[in-house]
């Protein structure tokens, strides 16, 4: 780490926008190979037989796109565009990023930084700044996730588990192996030098600011029970009861039984809860992390599937993927439950200003909310500091937060029925009807 810290700043972001591009080109790549409709566009994949033959140069970010233009017969004009410009925006993502959260500290609040930057803090400021190196690790990670699921909900409106599971998988390990990797915070304290309060930085946990049994065996059988909450959540399910409940069960047993995912996804449960019971017997810190990621990754998936079955049964439609379950469920492994609530209430206000302008221009009334999930998760990261002073009030509420939440899953309920009629009058009258 010393020697990251020795490079001037400039050159750690020139270096990071450089990485950034060749990521962008295994994320274009991914784009592609894991849609439900695989193509063969990018310079990774396998060329068509029909292609002219493809060369080294092709492979280089950005300057590669540009050459072939010359598959434009195959892929449709203009097809070489998308893929440059994800390529320069994450490399351009990456390097932003790191000035904000590595540069101008932009997690912590104003008064810790005024705090951090007082001489006799110069050592607190380096294991500070030590300490964010691993928090935007952990934004590196999550963001290709993101990109991925974004463009692929955006081409095929389906975000497949071979861009969440895996985006899941690597936000809970980061979390048991750097804890310091979740979001920041700053606990208030004593009057210091200068007469600036004396604060001191944390990461966010379960609990918040609160205090939480962390090695009592109820911690310990509710990060298993996230951890297969999320399994059986992937599995494939088919619930039918137009022939009965009993029906039904079995229906649904043998759906399970021949679904070759539901082996590799009990032996990754059964795999994840030793992991799980490691952790939590071996060392509190990293049980901490742990724990708080699984917690997230359960509260933001829940959340999410809460709503797609009530919006469902009212709207008589799908009314959210089950791809946006999981990528939800992934959001909350990197961010915690505590942010899963923020990104579920800043992600409906940009998708409703895009869904009603698309509606306009093309009468599509079908709205992707994959990238909007993605982009209140990136808004969130970015004003985490200001976020989280508005945030902690409420969280200090405890129960009276959680009846608040009920409330306005309940009054959903009426929003959507009026959705629902609007929908119908637009069409020409309930679906019953046509």
């Amino acid at each position: 780490m010393n020697w990251i810290l020795a490079m001037p700043l400039e050159l750690r972001m020139v270096a990071l926008f450089v990485i950034g591009l060749f990521l962008g080109g295994l994320l274009n790549l991914g784009i592609y190979r894991l849609a439900y409709a695989p193509r063969a566009i990018s310079p990774w994949s396998a060329r068509l037989p029909m292609a002219p033959p493809r060369r080294l140069f092709d492979c280089l970010p950005v300057v590669g796109w540009c050459a072939l233009r010359r598959e434009a017969s195959l892929h449709g004009a203009g097809f070489w565009v998308r893929p440059l410009v994800i390529e320069i925006v994450t490399g351009g993502l990456l390097a932003a990023l790191y000035w904000w959260e590595i540069g101008e500290r932009g997690l912590l609040t104003d008064g810790f930084k005024v705090f951090l930057d007082l001489p006799p803090n110069a050592a607190l400021r380096r294991e500070t700044l030590v300490a964010l190196h691993a928090v935007f690790l952990a934004h590196a990670f999550l963001i290709p996730f993101l990109i991925v699921a974004s463009f692929i909900d955006l081409d095929e409106k389906t975000i497949p588990d071979a861009v969440t599971v895996p985006g899941a998988l690597v936000g809970l390990v980061l979390a048991a192996v750097l804890p310091t990797s979740l979001l920041p915070i700053v606990i208030p304290g004593a009057d210091g030098p200068a007469g600036v309060a004396n604060p001191r930085l944390e990461f966010l946990t379960l609990a918040g600011m609160g205090n939480w049994p962390w090695q009592s065996v109820a911690s310990l059988a509710i990060g298993i029970a996230c951890l297969w909450l999320w399994c059986i959540g992937l599995m494939t399910r088919i619930w039918r009861t137009r022939h009965g409940w009993r029906m039904a069960v079995r229906i649904f047993g043998a759906r399970l039984a021949r679904d070759p995912m539901t082996k590799w996804l009990a032996i990754l449960g059964l795999v994840g809860t030793a992991a799980i019971a490691v952790v939590w017997h071996f060392d509190a810190s990293h049980w901490q992390g742990l724990l708080t990621a699984l917690v997230g990754m359960a509260a933001g998936g829940l959340l999410i599937w809460i709503v797609r079955i009530v919006g469902s049964a009212i709207l008589g439609r799908e009314a959210m993927g089950f791809g946006d379950v999981t990528l939800m469920a992934m959001i909350g492994a990197y961010l915690g439950w505590q942010s899963c609530f923020v990104v579920f209430f800043l992600a409906p206000f940009a998708g409703a200003a895009i869904g009603l302008a698309q509606w306009l221009t093309s009468r599509d009334p079908e709205i992707r909310f994959g990238p909007f999930l993605s982009l209140a998760a990136m808004v969130t990261i970015v004003l985490w500091a200001d976020i989280w002073q508005r945030l902690l009030p409420l969280i200090e509420m405890g129960w009276i937060l959680a009846a608040i939440l009920g409330v306005c899953l309940v009054m959903m309920v009426p929003l959507l029925i009026i959705v629902r009629a609007i929908g119908d009058w637009i069409r020409g009258g309930p679906a019953s009807e046509r």
